[in-house]
């Protein structure tokens, strides 16, 4: 048993000096929104986005003139979408039910799920406007209840996209502002004179918007890590290189760091896709982010079984791992590490990115291991109540629990206890003693 790596990207330390250098940029810049407020969030769209309007906020008016421009082919493809992605977001927001149960007479415990009270949606846009990522943030905070959504995107080609401005409108957005990048997420998060800072930042973006939402994690909640897209291919003889390269190179064209890795037990496919790749990015638009991706990032693994491939696509843990093999439900049931799976030939990443109706905004990084990714549970908190309802319950659990905080030394929180004791059981405890048992009261 064997693994072998046919081509690597670029090594581990390589990358880190990438993250680094990138963790330095984004500490100046927050620190700057921070100090400076609105002035730093507009020197800055000059800077990255040659943008300068006089208000980065949409009035309702510019709004419905965006979308105006839009043909009617245009709209109802976005309303499809949506319509997608909401009806799976609302069989998921059903699927999450408020508890209240009688744990014992008397004691009743309980969970209610409440929305985030105000969400920042970050819509990326500067490379390509990624008008999905609207549906995938705003409409699903919509479908949970959010109160409160703003979305940002940048300008394309110096000006709102209407595209990704309707998505927004139509999914559910609040307020509405042109504005990417670092400035976007820190005005989102941390406020200005003008933007009412959110509660929680989610969305998917380039490696600078994720270090932002990573720097600014404990002041706002954060959907999760989701940083350049990275895609991964399973595949053995049942299918052929045109498909494991086009799958490859869809999802590396995202930017010049786009990781994309084929896994496979067929070294005559993986020969052949190497070849398939070098040949498509002769001939793709966008050979120019992809090629880069590939070059630095693209890896084609051998492995001699299909255990082998398992092990190494859950070490890996990449956001989109696409299955084509004789057993895809087999991937399915075993495979425990990863954003999303795209099971068979006859779908594939770009249907979840758009239109299927599944979340696109999936964890990056290794974060697969410990989180799945954007979904409409995570607009809601889940929020435990308790309450007592007799006497004899108050009495009870709070004898129970006197004793418990006297086992771990704590005399304040024993207190509490024995003061409803006391109280509705009717027993008198010294200060700082030990409630008795109910058998030792009797």
């Amino acid at each position: 048993m064997a693994i072998t790596y046919l081509k690597r990207g670029k090594p581990d330390e390589e990358r880190a000096q990438d993250d680094a250098k990138t963790k330095s940029i984004v500490e100046e810049i927050l620190l700057d929104i921070e100090t400076r407020g609105d002035r730093a969030v507009r020197d800055l769209s000059v800077k990255f986005d040659s943008y300068n309007p006089q208000n980065f906020k949409l009035t309702n008016q510019e709004i419905l003139d965006l979308m105006a421009t839009l043909s009617d082919r245009e709209l109802a493809d976005i309303k499809f979408a949506q319509e997608q992605v909401r009806n799976f977001a609302q069989a998921q927001r059903e699927s999450m039910l408020d508890i209240e149960i009688e744990t014992l007479p008397g004691v009743i415990l309980g969970h209610k799920n409440i929305p985030v009270q105000s969400v920042g949606c970050y819509v990326p846009g500067g490379k390509f406007p990624m008008v999905a990522s609207a549906h995938m943030s705003v409409l699903t905070a919509s479908v949970a209840g959010v109160p409160r959504i703003i979305a940002c995107t940048p300008p394309f080609n110096g000006k709102p996209n209407p595209a990704a401005i309707t998505a927004m409108h139509l999914g559910g957005a609040h307020e509405i502002y042109v504005m990417g990048g670092i400035q976007a997420v820190g005005a989102m998060a941390i406020g200005t004179e003008t933007i009412e800072p959110v509660h929680m930042l989610v969305g998917p973006g380039n490696a600078f918007v994720a270090e932002a939402k990573r720097q600014l994690f404990g002041r706002v909640g954060i959907d999760l890590f989701a940083g350049p897209t990275e895609t991964m291919v399973i595949a053995d003889d049942t299918v052929d290189a045109e498909l494991c390269a086009t799958d490859l190179l869809g999802q590396a064209e995202h930017g010049y760091n786009s990781p994309a890795v084929l896994v496979t037990n067929s070294e005559k496919l993986a020969n052949a896709t190497i070849v398939e790749i070098n040949r498509l990015l002769k001939i793709i638009p966008t050979a120019d982010t992809a090629g880069k991706s590939w070059e630095d990032y693209g890896e084609v693994i051998l492995c001699d079984t299909y255990e082998e491939m398992l092990r190494i696509a859950d070490d890996i843990a990449s956001e989109h791992v696409q299955v084509m093999t004789d057993r895809d439900d087999w991937f399915l049931e075993h495979m425990t590490c990863y954003g999303a799976l795209f099971l068979g030939a006859r779908t594939n990443v770009s249907n979840g990115d758009k239109v299927i109706g599944t979340n696109h905004t999936l964890p990056t990084k290794k974060a697969g291991r410990y989180t799945g990714g954007l979904w409409v549970g995570k607009f809601l908190k889940t929020h435990s109540y308790q309450k007592i309802t007799t006497d004899k319950a108050a009495a009870e659990i709070g004898a129970y629990g006197s004793r418990l905080c006297l086992l771990e030394g704590f005399v304040g929180h024993a207190e509490q206890c024995n003061l409803r004791v006391r109280r509705y059981g009717g027993v008198n405890i010294p200060y700082g003693g030990s409630a008795p048992h109910k058998e030792t009261i009797k």
